[in-house]
């Protein structure tokens, strides 16, 4: 169920993957990738950075307004890529953000110079440190998803099978937000978010999480994962309450894992019943999201399963 909660003023759960903005002198028109880590008020969140950090080496953390919190833009479509040209806006990756910037001159090889406005500076970049600029704006992006198709092109990779070609679509692109789940024991049916590093082979994507961190805390964890394992992120869905009986994901130990709930509290809290380890715990309402399925290449409600 939708909340009537102003479209600007996306609410965000514990754990969601963000971008944050910077107003400080030499910084603006540049967005960093991090993750919600709490609600501090109405209109501020904690987060900590994905790329940014203390002078300890530790993930930066600060608590900023909620105007400078946005959901990472999409990424193209699987199988796609994006093209640019003479005069578009795009974002390039530079100094851990990204920032806004002009296309200037197509060099060749997939690289090219773009122009910074706000410091009247220009550069080179690579493509695949280019994505298209979209303003995240009453709620929505623009330009919109929908509109993206004249601004891309397909791409498919071939492969050798006994000696002929066969023509497989791309099916995640580098730094795609995806979700990846594990079969380790007491980790079944639980996802983690994470960033697409690179393909490793034919099904197999090396993933960066972004909540696991590497035994020594320096870094986040990277892994080689299979793409049954793999699925885009959901996108967020505000729910005014959740029902008793309601499936559920519920943020924990770093990852989502699917519940049921089995009592309602009251003040935004519920109970909520995991069926495989037979357990019952508490849960705040930004601590859950309603559970649905990737079947198809489609997201699916539970109910609808």
């Amino acid at each position: 169920m939708a909340t009537n909660a102003e479209p600007n003023k996306p609410i965000f759960r514990p754990g969601s993957a963000v971008e944050i903005s910077s107003d400080e002198p030499g910084f603006q028109g540049s967005f960093y990738l991090g993750t919600v880590i709490s609600l501090c008020s109405s209109d501020s969140y904690l987060v900590e950075y994905k790329t940014l950090v203390t002078e300890s080496s530790r993930p930066l953390r600060e608590e900023v307004g909620l105007f400078q919190v946005r959901p990472p833009p999409p990424s193209p479509s699987p199988g796609a890529r994006w093209i640019f040209g003479m005069g578009d806006e795009v974002d390039v990756y530079h100094n851990d953000g990204w920032w806004e910037a002009v296309v200037t001159a197509d060099l060749g090889n997939g690289r090219f110079e773009v122009f910074f406005r706000s410091y009247k500076e220009q550069m080179e970049f690579s493509k695949e440190n280019m994505r298209l600029h979209r303003d995240w704006i009453g709620g929505g992006w623009v330009p919109h998803v929908e509109e993206e198709h004249e601004q891309v092109e397909k791409s498919q990779t071939e492969m050798e099978i006994n000696g002929s070609k066969e023509t497989v679509q791309e099916k995640f692109v580098k730094g795609e937000l995806v979700e990846v789940s594990s079969d380790e024991d007491g980790f079944e049916g639980a996802w983690f978010s994470a960033t697409i590093v690179e393909p490793t082979g034919t099904d197999k994507f090396l993933v960066e999480y972004q909540s696991l961190r590497t035994e020594d805390d320096k870094d986040f964890l990277t892994e080689d994962i299979d793409i049954l394992h793999i699925r885009p992120c959901p996108a967020e869905t505000l729910v005014v309450g959740f029902r008793l009986l309601e499936e559920v994901d519920c943020l924990y130990n770093d990852g989502w894992w699917v519940g049921v709930v089995s009592k309602v509290l009251g003040d935004s809290r519920y109970i909520v019943y995991f069926k495989d380890t037979k357990e019952e715990m508490e849960f705040h309402h930004f601590q859950m999201r309603l559970h649905h399925e990737w079947i198809d290449g489609k997201w699916v409600v539970a109910s609808e399963v």
